[in-house]
C-alpha cells in the first residue's frame, strides 16, 4: 500500500510541476517524507527534479542569463554540504518537521505574491545562492527563494524560465553528489527512484500540456494552495 501511495504522491507532484513549471518537490516532500523518511525523500526528490529538469534543459541553456545564474550556483556548491550535514545527523522526526515547515513558509510567501525589490547585485546572488544551497541539501527544496528573486529581475518571462530550469538541473546535480559523498543511497532506493522518474516524467509532460489550456494564475494559486496543505498535515502527523 504504501508504494502507491509513493506513486500517487510522484505522479501528483509530476503533473503539478508540469503546469506550473516549479513545485515538484515542494509538493511531494512533506507526503513521502512521512512514507519513506527524510533521507530517502531528499534523495528520491533530487533524481527525480533532476530528471525533468535534464529533459528541459537543452532548450533552456539557450535562453539563460549567464552571468546570474553563475553567482547563485557557485556558493551552492559550497553550502549544500552543509544542509546534507544537517538531513543525515538530525533526528529524522526533526528533519521531516523541518521538511514540511519550509514548504509552508514557502508556498505561503509565493502565493502572497511577495516579490524580491532590489537590485540583482551578485552580493545579493551569492548570498541568496549560499542560503539555497543550505536548503537543497537539508529539504531538498531550494528553488523557492530564487523564484521569488529571479521573478523580479528584468528578464523576459522565458529567460526566467530558462534560468529556473537550469537553476533546478545545476543545484539537484550538486545536491546528489553530495548525498552519495554522505553514504546516502542504497541500491534499492536509488533503483526505486529511477522507476518513479517513469510516473514523475509522464505526469510532468502530461501538465505542461494541460498548462496551454488553463489559466495561468488560477493554476499556480492552486497548486500552491495543495503545497501548503500538504505542508501543514506534515507539521500536523
Amino acid at each position: 500500500m504504501s508504494d502507491v501511495a509513493v506513486i500517487v504522491v510522484v505522479t501528483l507532484a509530476g503533473l503539478i510541476r508540469g503546469i506550473t513549471g516549479f513545485g515538484g518537490a515542494m509538493l511531494m516532500a512533506p507526503p513521502l517524507s512521512l512514507l519513506i523518511g527524510a533521507v530517502p525523500t531528499v534523495v528520491t526528490a533530487l533524481i527525480l527534479e533532476t530528471a525533468a529538469a535534464v529533459v528541459m534543459f537543452p532548450d533552456a541553456w539557450r535562453k539563460i542569463n549567464k552571468r546570474v545564474l553563475f553567482y547563485l550556483i557557485l556558493p551552492t556548491c559550497f553550502t549544500v554540504p552543509i544542509g546534507g550535514y544537517f538531513l543525515v545527523t538530525l533526528d529524522p522526526l526533526i528533519a521531516r518537521k523541518i521538511i514540511s515547515g519550509v514548504v509552508v513558509v514557502f508556498s505561503l510567501m509565493l502565493l502572497s505574491g511577495l516579490r524580491y525589490s532590489g537590485p540583482h547585485r551578485p552580493s545579493t546572488s551569492l548570498v541568496l545562492g549560499s542560503v539555497v544551497g543550505v536548503l537543497l541539501g537539508a529539504t531538498s527544496i531550494g528553488a523557492p527563494p530564487v523564484i521569488l528573486y529571479l521573478l523580479s529581475g528584468p528578464d523576459p518571462q522565458d529567460v526566467t524560465r530558462a534560468n529556473l530550469t537550469v537553476f533546478v538541473t545545476a543545484i539537484s546535480a550538486i545536491g546528489l553528489i553530495m548525498l552519495l559523498v554522505a553514504g546516502a543511497y542504497t541500491t534499492q532506493l536509488t533503483v526505486s527512484a529511477f522507476l518513479l522518474c517513469i510516473p514523475y516524467l509522464a505526469a510532468t509532460w502530461l501538465g505542461g500540456t494541460l498548462f496551454a489550456r488553463m489559466s495561468d494564475l488560477g493554476v499556480r494559486r492552486l497548486a500552491l494552495g495543495f503545497m501548503f496543505t500538504m505542508g501543514v498535515v506534515g507539521l500536523l502527523v
